[in-house]
């Protein structure tokens, strides 16, 4: 999951420290969440996948569909 999380940031060329500033969380806080000594927050975690579109289900490892589900 968490190398995920890391490649979608790297696809888009963005640093820790902008990703943390979108999340409003320090570069810090960030960091932990890549390397995953720390749960990710619910909110934080459909945050991250509204802001790369896909789902929370891909950023999890639950499927390799990057695609986003359909909007309800």
């Amino acid at each position: 999951m968490y190398q995920r999380i890391r490649n979608l940031r790297e696809d888009k060329d963005m640093t820790q420290t902008q990703m943390g500033e979108y999340l409003q969380c320090s570069q810090r806080i960030y960091s932990n969440y890549e390397r995953g000594d720390v749960d990710i927050p619910t909110a934080i975690l459909i945050n991250l996948a509204d802001f790369h579109q896909t789902s929370t289900d891909y950023l999890l490892n639950r499927t390799n569909q990057k695609a986003p589900y359909p909007k309800s």
